[in-house]
């Protein structure tokens, strides 16, 4: 299993980053090996982020190759490029 961290900062509104998060939601559903996404806000204004697990990290490519991955700096108007950290999970608390 593999988790991927991202980590943004937006001029967007709170209720604007929400609302675009919403309409590309049944994209992500889709996305094979992507098996949850956790939409997270940080303490500083205007930052936020998404927790991925993977299945795998060849799922993991091939989402970052994807038109999808590629759009998040546009569709939520990123002010700066994203933080992306990538960890491997050595084992889980709970099945």
């Amino acid at each position: 299993m593999i988790l991927q961290i991202i980590r943004l900062k937006t001029k967007l509104s709170e209720d604007e980053l929400i609302k675009r998060a919403k309409g590309r939601e049944p994209q992500f559903k889709a996305i094979p090996g992507l098996v949850q996404k956790y939409y997270v806000k940080m303490d500083d204004a205007g930052r936020y982020g998404g927790v991925y697990v993977w299945d795998s990290n060849e799922s993991l490519q091939t989402f970052r190759e994807s038109a999808l991955a590629k759009g998040i700096p546009e569709a939520y108007e990123l002010l700066e490029a994203p933080d992306i950290e990538i960890l491997d999970v050595l084992f889980q608390l709970r099945d």
